[in-house]
């Protein structure tokens, strides 16, 4: 995806470590960059020893600057519904509710929050 400019993910680590060498605690993507219209869904997830210490707070707003510094103008953020975790990340980061989307098993079995940010 770096090279399409499409799809652009980073591992999220311990603060101040050397690149390479800090321990690993979530993963953040920015998908669908290159769809033309100013949007694209953003999405991560923590490793469950660093849930409830601001990680993928941290991790999102620093991805949302970076990618409205790149021109885009809409973020989507999706998660599960029962995920109540992801929304408090979401609208914490100022990723306002914006609907439900029905489930669509296989892939997503469960019906989903869309959250979305505007530069």
């Amino acid at each position: 995806g770096w090279e399409t400019g499409d799809r652009f993910a980073f591992a999220v680590t311990t603060a101040g470590a050397p690149l390479g060498e800090g321990e690993l605690l979530g993963h953040i993507v920015l998908k669908d960059a290159l769809s033309g219209d100013g949007r694209a869904e953003v999405g991560y997830w923590t490793a469950a020893r660093a849930r409830g210490r601001g990680v993928a707070p941290r991790a999102l707003t620093a991805l949302t600057g970076w990618a409205f510094g790149r021109g885009l103008t809409r973020l989507e953020l999706l998660h599960q519904m029962d995920n109540t975790a992801s929304c408090r990340v979401a609208v914490k980061c100022g990723y306002e509710p914006a609907g439900v989307l029905p489930a669509a098993p296989p892939e997503f079995p469960r019906d989903g929050h869309l959250h979305v940010r505007h530069a």
